[in-house]
């Protein structure tokens, strides 16, 4: 059974953008089917959330004090320059109050838990890309809703310290306790924590389908200036977060991460916050990044994986991915 399920986890992984946009293609085909998820999206972060905190290693944390460098350069990145370019776009299109601040609220969110799998397809740096994904997750309570009160709260008001609390709940307490539950019962669910993966993929699977579902027909009335929005937002990201880590210097295959880290958001903690703290019409945007960044990210993980990095720059690869996997 245990073999199975991980066949299961690898094909998930491969055709992890396929079976997106089946999915979303299905939602918005029979959106009634998919709608009551929508009330369970907190409790699927949470299992996501739950499942990045099994996977984590005391090896992630020391490579974070033994090279803070790649992961101090891209947490900057992405709390500043996913942020921005969204105030930016906000302006540059005009857009409804309601609409600008879920655009602002996806910037402002720390990197999506997928990023990790994409990362390996793609040939990068496993290790950073969970290294990041953690910290960012971490400061997450505290950035994003400081950063939304700032930027989104030009458009409509803004609870931060009701947003602190939403997260915490979230994000922070089901990875505390998938490290406590680690600890308590160590080796005895080592053989579980590898098919971890395959859960967090069918609950993102299941976030996007609800969150489709239940806008399918604003999201078709709205869905090109949305797409448009979310792609240029996303393109944005992506090259910025290669951009700069090649500018200080790091190698191909952490480019490729920090490519990810930056450009992925968790859309669908955008989705969450914004349901719960903002209006339906605001979580729109985050409804299309979360389809979007699940599309666009896997296909140019397919383009870099047919892309060896060179030797040089891939010397302690199997060693980090065997840590951070």
């Amino acid at each position: 059974m245990l073999n199975l399920l991980k066949k299961i986890n690898n094909f998930t992984g491969k055709y992890f953008a396929l079976l997106i946009i089946i999915i979303s293609a299905g939602a918005l085909y029979t959106p009634n089917t998919f709608k009551p998820i929508v009330p369970h999206i907190p409790v699927l972060l949470g299992v996501i959330m739950f499942g990045m905190g099994m996977t984590l290693k005391g090896e992630d944390f020391k490579l974070i004090l033994k090279n803070p460098k790649p992961v101090l350069i891209g947490a900057t990145a992405q709390f500043t320059i996913m942020p921005l370019i969204a105030f930016v776009l906000c302006y540059i299109f005009k857009l409804p109050p309601d609409f600008a601040a879920g655009v602002i609220l996806v910037g402002t969110c720390p990197g999506g838990t997928a990023s990790n799998v994409i990362a390996y397809l793609a040939k990068g740096d496993v290790a950073l890309s969970v290294s990041m994904t953690t910290v960012t997750t971490m400061l997450a309570p505290i950035l994003t809703p400081i950063l939304t009160l700032l930027l989104a709260g030009k458009f409509i008001p803004v609870s931060a310290y009701a947003m602190f609390l939403s997260i915490v709940k979230v994000i922070l307490l089901p990875i505390l306790l998938s490290i406590i539950i680690k600890n308590i019962f160590k080796g005895k669910i080592e053989a579980i924590s590898e098919i971890l993966p395959l859960l967090s993929i069918v609950c993102i699977m299941l976030i996007n389908a609800g969150i489709v579902g239940a806008n399918s027909s604003k999201i078709i009335s709205c869905a090109l200036i949305l797409f448009v929005i979310t792609m240029l937002h996303n393109t944005l990201g992506l090259c910025s977060g290669y951009f700069i880590a090649k500018f200080f210097g790091l190698s191909e295959e952490k480019r490729r991460t920090l490519s990810f880290e930056v450009g992925v958001q968790n859309a669908g903690l955008g989705v969450s916050l914004a349901t719960s703290h903002f209006t339906p019409m605001a979580a729109l945007p985050a409804a299309v990044a979360v389809v979007w960044h699940l599309i666009a990210a896997p296909i140019l993980a397919g383009f870099w994986s047919k892309r060896p990095i060179k030797p040089s720059n891939n010397i302690n690869k199997n060693l980090e991915v065997k840590n951070a996997v």
